[in-house]
């Protein structure tokens, strides 16, 4: 792994190469942010999973909220009405 990847967990990374830094899920090319969407919007997890031909696992996904709430936890303070859009 590179010296510039950043290990955000056991299922996610940031690496410069891989989507521009983006976090993705290690192994792939697979956007945190995409599948944090796709949870937002209400879909299934394991039609999740299967969308994404089976790249991803449960306990991956499970790992993106927890750390999606732990920066929001972190960051609460910094974020204004009408940044975050429903």
């Amino acid at each position: 792994m590179d010296m510039g990847t950043k290990v955000l967990g056991r299922y996610i990374i940031a690496a410069p190469d891989i989507c521009h830094g983006q976090p993705t899920f290690r192994g792939t090319r697979i956007l945190v942010s995409a599948v944090l969407e796709q949870v937002a919007n209400g879909m299934a997890w394991e039609a999740i999973i299967e969308e994404w031909r089976g790249s991803l696992k449960k306990e991956a996904i499970t790992e993106a909220v927890l750390l999606a709430r732990e920066v929001l936890v972190a960051h609460a303070e910094d974020l204004t009405l009408g940044q975050v859009s429903v």
